[in-house]
């Protein structure tokens, strides 16, 4: 019977260790492309090629790419077999932290579908500010009166992510002229310089999980070893 609770405990403890493991890995998957589900109670507009209206439901947004100055956000039906749009994105600075998602919106003229113009994952400083396509977003700077993030690129939702890098981002004003993005994108506060941290704590899990392994052995071995010295 003592033996058979010491493979419980053994085998317990190497459950545990596992379970750590894939909450982790799930956790960091979603901090790493900050997916994020979203239900709309009225259609809303975001980019796209022409006028991209989604219609009130729930969507999954995602970040497909965020190693650059430039990040592309995808947006997919609620059980991801469909995706919608990929956006073209600049970093955008916020001074207060959420601990929800954050989306903000562009004023519409009446009766028209809200336009997302920033989105903000919970817990970080810095969101997505969404680059319309150069004639949509001239159209927008006059409803808002003032500049919006702007390409003259058409990007189609299945194109090579080395298309987004590469097209221009400028900003346009109500009356057509190309500004600075500096004068749209909030620019973050000067910080004194600090070292990122780039560990992960997947290593860590793993090494309790084998400490956790080598208890459970010790013990079990432990009645072995008393009969041997006696």
């Amino acid at each position: 019977m003592k033996k058979v609770n010491r493979f419980t405990v053994v085998a317990l403890l190497f459950s545990l260790s596992l379970v750590g493991l894939v909450f982790a890995s799930s956790a960091q998957a979603d901090a790493w492309n900050r997916k994020t589900v979203v239900t709309f109670s009225a259609p809303v507009e975001v980019p796209g090629v022409g006028a991209q209206i989604l219609p009130a439901g729930t969507y999954v947004f995602k970040i497909l790419d965020s190693l650059a100055d430039r990040h592309i956000v995808q947006i997919f039906n609620e059980d991801e077999s469909h995706l919608y749009t990929t956006i073209l994105a600049i970093p955008n600075y916020r001074l207060r932290i959420t601990d929800k998602t954050v989306m903000t919106f562009g004023e519409r003229a009446a009766g028209e579908p809200q336009a997302i113009r920033a989105w903000f994952y919970p817990g970080r400083n810095w969101g997505e500010e969404f680059v319309y396509p150069k004639k949509r977003a001239l159209e927008l700077a006059r409803v808002v009166n003032q500049p919006v993030l702007a390409t003259p690129v058409e990007l189609a939702p299945t194109a090579p992510v080395e298309e987004f890098k590469r097209a221009p981002v400028v900003a346009v004003t109500p009356r057509g002229e190309e500004v600075a993005v500096a004068e749209v994108v909030e620019a973050p506060p000067v910080e004194t310089a600090r070292l990122p941290q780039t560990a992960s704590p997947l290593p860590l899990l793993a090494l309790m999980g084998l400490l956790s392994l080598g208890i459970g052995f010790t013990l079990l071995a432990l009645p072995k070893l008393k009969r041997n010295l006696n």
